[in-house]
């Protein structure tokens, strides 16, 4: 741990922007538990726990496996979880997991390395449990019989050390020594000549020790067979074959063919071979030929999962003597992997207006070859706003370039290609779908400059008279469009108060009926804002145009028509066919066609004898005059406008028909005095018409009241005493009914001045002198007297109408 820390200040002084020039080291015995302590990597790292949570600190590892836990709390490395050297390292030495710590915001990398103690938790195994030797029983002491050595998994001073034979021999004792190319050899060693008619067989125990402690230990089983006179054993043209083969080699291709020659003759020279690899794996990819020794795969090798595999080959003759070689095979790696490319943080969506230069995603890249075979290059696809960045060893970033826009491309697919550099090359593509999410950088827009609307005068209050609309390129609430009248400014005209518009669908309505003779025209500024934070707007000028109606009628201005007479045009009775008498001069205040005046004839003393331009309104002779027409005449002129449908006036004219203009006073005098006595007669006809209307109304309304006095009255027989009428009536009121003694029918007699009344009859002849009850109810009555009348009080007198006496002693509602 100090050497680390003496390391890591080394470092510190010569660290890159992003990562360590040196990476950092730890060693841990392998078998230790989850959560062991493996070194404070925060302390090392120059870096506090609350830097590792705040920079989101994570560990990454170059084959996916997660051997060691980060605790970002305490700073402290540990073990995730069981680590086993055997299966991780196999025999390599030292036995190496490196990975990475990233940092982020700013991104850092450090480079770390925990070596992994080897224990001694293997025993040592022989590959065959029981092995036989057939001995000469000539052979020579100091003979040596080889065996295949103990294979233990551990490594260094945990592996096999030393072999010893137990039960204690006299005849054999264990050689495990090194020869000239510096491998050690197991042999059994012949100490006294045999005797196989002493002793055929014999039968021993070979102990493999491990240097662990405790130690470990293996066995095998020997059995020697003594047979008589095969003097030579085999031997193998040499100690050590190699062999190279391509990864992917088929099935049952040829690795290589040891040999090995024996010159005894007969059976003793035969030879057979026979294969065993290292570490007794039972699932060998290799097999031998017994009798050519052809080493041939039996599946296609890997050389991603091992590099080199050892194997033993005997050599057996049929005198029982036999050899061992080694067999050394190395795998070539083939270009059979293709990068991989491994997603450490990823940013989607991204909003339109981000910066050039944001990471969007961080990605590293790996292939399981070697060599060349294992060299990525990454590249992305044309790109006018996202490029690649290397950031550290195989990391890249993939950043932007240029600004985006959501309105123009709302989603970018990218596509990043990794490519080795093998023959052929192998490639891996990954996908980063980026969405662009909106912000409110645009503006409604109008689908006109301007908008021009139309109504006619004397609309309905809140007329709709068109619509205005934009559109929004933004998404959601940046796009919802609200309108609005928009103030005038200072300089311009004051907007006009009688349009509105919808905020919502934009639908322009006129408020008040609007008169063309005072407002042709109006406009007003209508603003279109969406709902964006903050919010854009758009304005908009419309112009409302109001059309004209025939709502005015023809005023005449010649002659004036005030109420005085018009004075009299002079004619001479010599005036020829088209003398122009007088021109009827009018105006209108419409417009178009509904100010196109026309003139015509209306009413004259002698029709034939006028006429009147159209157009133009002027009176002109139309035949000459005869002594027959008279001296004044009168016309009415007609003046109607072009308008549908079409309003007129009329305008009164004289003419005074003479023969000589001196005597024009006599006639002027008498047509005065004529005007007057017309006037003067309008006035009584007036006045007769309505005292008329007066007279009418009243009698209607009295009329109408009498019938609903008789309505009333009808309701049952009530008779009216002199003096208690008035308290019998109130009292009845009260009771809710009318008391049922007698009923009179009364009738305004015609021509009476004085609005006397006729009695009728009576409904009952006589009644007793009794009290009449009347009631609202069972419950309820009460009582009215009923006052004899006689018919001579009541008698009607020689007109048939009641006395004023009479009168005065009735009453009714």
């Amino acid at each position: 741990m100090a050497i680390a820390r003496q390391v890591l200040c080394v470092c510190a002084l010569l660290s890159l922007p992003h990562a360590r020039a040196e990476p950092i080291h730890y060693s841990v015995a392998e078998e230790a538990e989850s959560g062991s302590l493996v070194g404070k990597l925060a302390e090392d790292a120059g870096l506090t726990p609350a830097q590792l949570s705040a920079r989101r600190a994570r560990l990454v590892w170059e084959d996916g496996r997660q051997h060691f836990r980060l605790e970002r709390a305490s700073g402290r490395l540990v073990v995730a979880a069981r680590l086993d050297r055997e299966e991780l390292c196999a025999q390599a030495a030292p036995c190496m997991l490196p990975f990475e710590l990233l940092l982020s915001n700013p991104l850092q990398f450090f480079r770390v390395e925990v070596a992994l103690e080897d224990i001694n938790d293997h025993s040592p195994v022989f590959p065959e449990e029981r092995v036989s030797f057939d001995i000469l029983e000539t052979s020579e002491p100091g003979t040596r019989f080889p065996l295949e050595v103990a294979r233990d998994l551990d490594i260094g001073s945990n592996t096999v050390q030393a072999y010893s034979i137990a039960p204690q021999n006299e005849y054999f004792r264990v050689s495990y020594e090194s020869r000239i190319t510096g491998k050690k050899y197991l042999e059994l060693v012949l100490e006294k000549p045999l005797d196989r008619e002493e002793q055929a067989e014999m039968d021993f125990t070979i102990i493999a020790e491990d240097g662990g402690s405790p130690p470990r230990t293996g066995t095998a089983q020997v059995k020697i067979v003594i047979l008589d006179v095969n003097d030579n054993a085999p031997t193998f043209t040499q100690e050590e074959y190699i062999g190279r083969v391509l990864e992917n080699m088929p099935e049952g291709s040829v690795v290589l063919t040891v040999l090995a020659t024996d010159p005894d003759a007969g059976v003793n020279g035969d030879i057979s071979y026979q294969l065993s690899q290292a570490g007794g794996q039972s699932d060998s990819a290799f097999v031998i030929d017994p009798r050519t020794g052809e080493i041939k795969l039996t599946k296609p090798l890997d050389f991603e999962a091992a590099q080199t595999h050892e194997l033993s080959v005997r050599a057996k003759d049929g005198g029982g003597l036999s050899a061992i070689c080694k067999v050394l095979v190395e795998v070539v790696d083939v270009n059979d992997n293709a990068p991989e490319l491994v997603v450490n943080s990823f940013s989607s969506p991204l909003p339109e207006n981000t910066a050039p230069g944001t990471v969007v995603a961080l990605f590293s890249v790996r292939d399981r070859d070697s060599g060349a075979n294992s060299k990525i290059s990454c590249a992305l696809e044309d790109q006018l706003f996202f490029s690649l960045r290397p950031a550290y060893k195989n990391y890249y970033e993939l950043v932007t370039v240029s600004a985006l826009d959501r309105e123009e491309t709302a989603q970018h697919v990218l596509r990043v290609t990794a490519a080795d550099a093998g023959s052929p090359a192998l490639t891996s593509t990954h996908t980063f779908s980026v969405d662009i999410s909106d912000v409110n950088d645009n503006a409604p827009v109008f689908n006109q400059t301007s908008y021009t609307m139309y109504v006619r005068e004397n609309n309905v209050p809140t007329a709709f008279v068109g619509a205005v609309s934009a559109a929004d390129a933004d998404e959601g609430l940046n796009a919802k469009v609200t309108y609005s009248l928009a103030p005038a400014q200072a300089a311009e005209r004051p907007w006009c108060s009688c349009i509105s518009v919808d905020s919502e669908k934009g639908h322009v309505f006129v408020l008040r009926p609007l008169d063309y003779e005072r407002l042709r025209q109006a406009e007003v500024t209508v603003s279109a804002s969406d709902a964006g934070s903050p919010p854009l707007r758009a304005n908009v000028t419309v112009r409302l145009l109001v059309l004209d109606q025939n709502d005015n009628a023809p005023l005449v201005l010649y002659p004036g028509q005030d109420g005085s007479p018009a004075p009299a045009e002079l004619v001479p009775v010599s005036a020829e066919v088209g003398y122009l008498i007088t021109k009827v001069v009018a105006v209108d205040a419409d417009s178009g066609q509904n100010s196109w005046l026309s003139y015509h004839l209306l009413r004259a003393t002698e029709p034939g004898l006028f006429s009147v331009a159209v157009q133009s309104g002027e009176v002109r002779l139309r035949r000459p005059v005869t002594d027959r027409d008279s001296v004044k005449q009168k016309l009415v002129v007609l003046v109607r406008d072009n308008g549908q449908p079409p309003l007129s006036a009329t305008a009164a004219l004289s003419a005074l028909l003479l023969k000589d203009f001196s005597d024009v006073r006599l006639p002027h005098s008498s047509a005065a005095t004529e005007d007057q006595d017309g006037s003067l007669t309008t006035y009584l006809i007036i006045s007769l018409v309505f005292v008329s209307l007066l007279f009418l109304v009243s009698t209607t309304l009295f009329v109408a009241r009498k019938v609903c006095k008789r309505k009333e009255l009808e309701a049952g027989p009530v008779l009216y005493g002199a003096d208690n009428l008035q308290s019998g009536l109130a009292d009845a009121a009260a009771a809710g009914s009318l008391p049922r003694a007698y009923c009179y029918e009364i009738s305004l007699t015609t021509g009476s001045g004085n609005s006397e009344f006729r009695f009728l009859k009576p409904i009952v002849r006589s009644l007793p002198p009794q009290h009449c009850a009347t009631g609202q109810g069972p419950d309820e009555e009460q009582d009215f007297p009923c006052v004899p009348v006689s018919t001579e009080d009541m008698a009607p007198d020689n007109r048939g109408t009641l006395s004023a006496g009479q009168f005065n002693a009735l009453s009714f509602n």
